[in-house]
C-alpha cells in the first residue's frame, strides 16, 4: 500500500472507508458517521478523485454514489472491481427501479441504499459488508448510535443531527442515549428514572417531563419530530420520516 494518501495520511491499523459524492454536506455527516464508528474516513467528489484515492489508501469499503460531475458511479465501479475485485462497495442511488438496481448489482455493487436514506441504515449496511470481508470483527465499537439523522457517540460524548452539532447538558445526553439504546420502544417514567437518575423517585414530580422539554428543545426543534410523548405510557424515540 503507497504510504502517502493526501495531507490526512494512513492511520496504521484503522479501517478504512473511501466515501464518494459531489454534495459536501451529505459527505461530511458520512465521514464524520464512519469516524465515529472508529474507522478512518477519505472522501472525494468526483470519480476520478475516487479512483486516485482508491489507489492511494488502499480502502476496506466504498460508499459511492451513482451521480458524479465526471464518471458516474457505474463507471468507477467497474473501474474499481477491475483493479481491487473483493473491495466492498456500497452504492448510494436517488433512483429505485428494478432496471437501476440490476445495472448497479451486475457493474459488481454488494449492496446499495436509495436516497433520501437514513444514516442508521448506511452505517448498518457498511457494517455489515466489511464484516463480511472481514475487516470489522464481531467485536466492533459499537458505541456510536444512529437512528435516522440522529447520531450520538458514547466515548467522546457528542450528539449530531442532520451534520449539525447539539451541545448537552451531562443529564441530557444520559437521557438521549438511554432513548437511543432502546428505538422505537416506549419506556415509562419510572423506567427513565431509573436508568437515568438510579432512582424510582421523583421529589420535584415532573423532572423527567422537564428534561425531555429540554431534549426535544435541541433535538427536535425546526425538524421533524424524533421524540414522541405516548399517553399515559411513557416516551420514545423514533426515527424521523425526512420525506414528510
Amino acid at each position: 500500500m503507497p504510504a502517502d494518501c493526501g495531507a490526512a495520511g494512513v492511520r496504521q491499523g484503522a479501517v478504512r472507508v473511501l466515501i464518494v459524492d459531489d454534495e459536501p454536506e451529505l459527505t461530511e455527516l458520512l465521514s464524520w458517521a464512519v469516524a465515529e464508528a472508529g474507522w478512518q474516513p477519505f472522501s472525494a467528489g468526483d470519480g476520478r478523485g475516487a479512483l486516485t484515492l482508491a489507489r492511494g489508501c488502499a480502502p476496506h469499503a466504498v460508499v459511492l454514489d451513482w451521480m458524479l460531475p465526471d464518471l458516474d458511479g457505474v463507471h468507477v465501479l467497474r473501474r474499481l472491481r477491475h483493479e481491487y475485485a473483493n473491495l466492498p462497495v456500497l452504492m448510494l442511488t436517488a433512483r429505485d427501479t428494478l432496471e437501476h438496481r440490476l445495472d448497479g448489482l451486475s457493474a459488481g455493487a454488494d449492496d446499495y441504499v436509495t436516497k433520501p436514506f437514513s444514516l442508521e441504515e448506511v452505517m448498518l449496511r457498511l457494517r455489515g459488508l466489511l464484516r463480511r470481508a472481514g475487516a470489522e470483527q464481531e467485536t466492533a465499537d459499537e458505541s456510536v448510535r444512529v437512528l435516522g439523522d440522529l447520531v450520538l457517540a458514547e466515548k467522546t460524548r457528542q450528539v449530531q443531527r442532520d451534520g449539525t452539532p447539539i451541545a448537552l447538558t451531562a443529564k441530557e445526553f444520559d437521557l438521549l442515549s438511554y432513548l437511543m439504546r432502546h428505538p422505537r420502544q416506549v419506556l415509562s417514567k419510572a423506567q427513565i428514572l431509573g436508568e437515568v437518575w438510579n432512582s424510582s423517585f421523583d421529589s420535584e414530580g415532573n423532572l423527567v417531563e422537564v428534561y425531555i422539554y429540554g431534549l426535544r428543545a435541541k433535538i427536535d426543534k425546526g425538524r421533524a419530530p424524533m421524540i414522541h410523548t405516548v399517553r399515559g405510557a411513557g416516551y420514545v424515540i423514533r426515527a424521523a420520516d425526512l420525506r414528510t
